[in-house]
């Protein structure tokens, strides 16, 4: 037997019934938990920027958003591609076959470097775009200075998540939330170097802020990339070999499916920056208590991020095993593992949901705020779980490689019905910025429901 042979097995088990799902349960928990972790400290890392940027003031803040949104627009076309490096290198390790897991992840890494090129025209031309969107001068040339800083980062991001997916994919992932959880104190210290210049170093204001991003970016690619040159068992798939050769057949199947991923990310987002948008035209109260309530759902929603990331892994696993009880199996544990969770956490929030407000609008001026906040957050609890499990779900049907009929959903669901509905309630009724929310509601459940069914038809007609 080869050395390239040796390498792991995908476990099988030939457990009982009543213990297959113990099995699968406790395998979807080890692998979605330094998964939710890892984005977590992608949170943490976020959070401490906005933290040290805000110090520079209101308007420093501002340029930030406005920068970082036009930044996370060109990404996303980035992010979904490389999301595919994930199912399709799943899929080769449950069929054993790992010149295929390193055809996957060696495409990943080509499709990076060549997406990243034109997606850099987005932040670079930054400027321009949010004065055409109507934004102030000085904002936009604020928010420039930012992105002049991040944008060299977008190569290095994305080439450490297509080897998080080769991670995850090979039931590895725990070098990734060290690498992250690492990566968190020393992004605060560049940040706080860069954007004051303290101890000797320039003050470089946003620009700074943005290129200690990139430098981490570096940091964390370079880390990830140690790991898999030198450590076991990553070392075994020899990922850099014949790097110089690009798989164009792979490459257009890769692009199929992320295609697909990218396009329904962006759905999403531009339904919420929408509904940013409706709240303003409300009231700034109300666009304060959304912004507060979403970023309190941000942060839910890393938990059920992390089972979906593994979901993808686990249903791969079998598709490549051609084992269609186990593809079902895979998928309904990881969404009633992300139902519980999701319950049990909006629960938290539910009871603490003024104690939460309040942890954002301190002063006593701010008490219509803490009211508002207080009633989207219960308002959202319905939102809460219905997200938890559109994310989930649509993980399990991209370990089918199942992404196109998903986006046709997400348009119908988020915009046709979604946006809709938080217009006409925002607008046409009482409930205001109430309405809104449940507009937003009603969307994301209409689009979990038709994934759950989507996953139930192809699981049941897989190895038919």
């Amino acid at each position: 037997m080869t050395s390239i042979e040796k390498l792991e097995r995908v476990p099988t088990t030939h457990a009982a019934p009543e213990n297959q799902f113990v099995l699968e349960l406790t395998e979807t928990l080890r692998l979605s938990a330094p998964m939710a972790l890892t984005q977590l400290g992608q949170i943490a890392m976020m959070t401490t920027d906005l933290a040290f940027i805000g110090r520079l003031g209101d308007e420093a803040v501002a340029a930030a958003a406005l920068g970082h949104t036009v930044f996370f627009v060109s990404f996303t076309f980035g992010l979904g591609l490389v999301a595919a490096v994930a199912p399709l290198a799943a899929q080769a390790f449950g069929a054993r076959d790992p010149r295929q897991v390193r055809r996957a992840v060696r495409t990943g890494l080509w499709v990076a470097l060549l997406v990243s090129i034109p997606i850099m025209i987005l932040p670079l031309r930054g400027e321009q775009i949010l004065l055409a969107l109507g934004q102030a001068p000085q904002s936009a040339r604020l928010g420039q200075e930012y992105l002049f800083g991040l944008v060299w980062g977008i190569a290095p991001a994305l080439w450490f998540i297509a080897i998080r997916g080769f991670m995850g994919a090979v039931n590895r992932p725990e070098p990734v939330l060290w690498i992250t959880l690492a990566a968190i104190p020393a992004n605060a210290l560049l940040v706080y170097l860069l954007l004051y210049g303290n101890w000797g170093f320039p003050r470089l204001g946003l620009f700074g802020a943005g290129l200690a991003t990139t430098i981490v970016n570096i940091g964390t690619f370079l880390a990830s990339l140690w790991f898999v040159m030198w450590r076991r068992p990553f070392r075994k798939y020899h990922i850099l070999a014949r790097l110089w050769r690009i798989d164009w057949p792979l490459m257009r199947l890769l692009v199929a499916i992320g295609a697909p991923i990218s396009l329904s990310m962006l759905m999403e987002y531009g339904l919420f920056s929408s509904a940013a948008i409706l709240m303003g035209l409300i009231s700034t109260t109300a666009l304060a208590a959304h912004q507060v309530a979403l970023q309190v759902t941000a942060i839910l929603f890393m938990v059920p991020l992390g089972i979906g990331m593994a979901a993808t892994v686990r249903v791969g696993h079998a598709v490549g095993r051609g084992d269609a009880a186990a593809v079902r199996r895979a998928g309904y544990v990881a969404l009633w593992l992300g139902i519980a969770l999701a319950v049990a956490l909006t629960v938290v929030v539910v009871l603490w949901r003024f104690g939460i407000a309040g942890l954002f609008f301190g002063n006593a001026t701010s008490h219509g705020a803490i009211e508002l906040t207080a009633v989207l957050l219960l308002v959202g609890a319905t939102y809460f779980i219905t997200d938890a499990i559109q994310t989930i779900v649509a993980g399990a049907l991209r370990g089918l490689n199942d992404t196109r009929v998903p986006l046709l959903f997400a348009v119908v669901s988020y915009w046709a019905i979604g946006f809709t509905l938080a217009c006409v309630l925002g607008f046409k009724t009482s409930l205001g910025a109430v309405g809104v929310w449940v507009g937003l509601s009603c969307g994301t459940a209409v689009y979990a429901v038709a994934l759950i069914l989507r996953f139930r038809r192809l699981a049941l007609r897989f190895g038919t």
